[in-house]
C-alpha cells in the first residue's frame, strides 16, 4: 500500500515567502496538516515531516522524510510551497 510523507515547506527560522503579512511557513504547515488528516480519513498511511513551527535544515528534512517510510517505490513525498506572487499571465 502507498505511504505518503507530507512536507510542510520552510518553518522555524526559515519563513519562506512573505507578502501582506502572510508567512509561507504558516500556510504550508496548515495545508500539510489538512492533507495529512484527509489522507488518514481515506485510510492512506501518511506522516508529516514537521507538525509545528520548527527549523528543518535541508539534510535534516530529507533524513526525516526517509526515516518515516524509507525510499521504496511505494512512498510518495509531497512537499508543499507557496510562491509570493507577482507573476503576470498572458
Amino acid at each position: 500500500m502507498t505511504k505518503v510523507v507530507v512536507d510542510a515547506g520552510h518553518g522555524g527560522t526559515d519563513g519562506g515567502a512573505t507578502a501582506n503579512g502572510i508567512l509561507e511557513k504558516e500556510y504550508t504547515l496548515k495545508i500539510a496538516k489538512y492533507i495529512n488528516n484527509r489522507l488518514k480519513e481515506l485510510g492512506i498511511d501518511s506522516s508529516l515531516t514537521r507538525d509545528s513551527d520548527i527549523t528543518l535544515e535541508p539534510t535534516n528534512r530529507v533524513n526525516k522524510a526517509l526515516s518515516l517510510y524509507g525510499s521504496g517505490s511505494d512512498v510518495i513525498l509531497l512537499s508543499n510551497h507557496i510562491n509570493a506572487g507577482g507573476a503576470t499571465f498572458a
